[in-house]
């Protein structure tokens, strides 16, 4: 991919699933790395991965909901590789319940560790990048931020939420060389999906035009391609791999 190995870069939540496929993805390209989880031991695998791989990584602690925590990710950067030219906002949790079960406290949660620390994780880059003159920003939301999922309003919420706020930065910053686009991937097979129920499973793979789940390189080849030179003129777009659940 064109345009990617001058890029220093930080992954959220790379431990598993789709963020430890981004960020595979973003060393073997070149990228220099710091890969952020709240889980140590997974985000110290997926660094041995790359360093396996002869890639360039080092490794940041911390929950994406917390600004000091995000912070010291960003500060990480700085002293090892200097400012982020490219941010992923990807960390997330999933957990099902409807509506009337859904307490507060798992609502806020989820809107916590996807809207806020994609809020926090976005705010924190532009300072860099607005002094460079450029930079990219990439926003996971999901594609039931879309068209929303059963017992997943308040995961459908925080991801629609991710989706307005990746246009309306990208309306602030792309004059400044800043590019901001989402990725909404369908459903991925990942640890994250693996823990909602089988029924739901199945019953959304009836209802794929291509009659299955992606996986983690699907999202990752979509990352890679928003993050280079050839999406130089995209800006404020959300790109679905998604198995075809949503046609745009």
């Amino acid at each position: 991919m064109r345009g990617l190995d001058h890029h220093v870069g930080i992954v959220t939540g790379a431990g598993a699933g789709i963020g430890k496929a981004i960020a595979l993805r973003l060393a073997e390209e070149g990228v220099r790395l710091v890969v952020n989880d709240v889980n140590r031991q997974t985000l110290e695998a997926t660094a041995a991965l790359i360093r396996d791989e002869g890639g360039h990584v080092v490794t940041a602690y911390g929950d994406v909901s917390s600004e000091a925590d995000i912070d010291q990710v960003f500060a990480r950067c700085e002293e090892t590789w200097g400012g982020a030219t490219l941010v992923v906002n990807n960390a997330g949790i999933v957990n099902q319940a409807r509506m009337l079960d859904l307490n507060v406290a798992d609502f806020d949660r989820m809107i916590a560790v996807h809207l806020r620390g994609c809020f926090l994780g976005c705010r924190r880059a532009l300072g860099p990048m607005l002094k460079a003159d450029y930079g990219v920003i990439i926003n996971v939301a999901s594609q039931l931020g879309q068209i929303g999922g059963v017992e997943l309003c308040h995961y459908s919420a925080a991801k629609a939420g991710i989706i307005g706020l990746t246009k309306a930065l990208a309306r602030e910053v792309s004059g400044h060389g800043i590019r901001v686009n989402a990725v909404a991937p369908g459903p991925i097979n990942t640890e994250l999906v693996a823990a909602i129920s089988e029924d739901w499973r199945a019953a959304k793979a009836a209802e794929l035009p291509l009659g299955r789940f992606g996986e983690p390189e699907d999202v990752a080849a979509t990352v890679a391609f928003l993050a280079s030179d050839e999406a130089k003129i995209y800006v404020g777009q959300t790109l679905g791999p998604n198995s075809g659940d949503v046609m745009l």
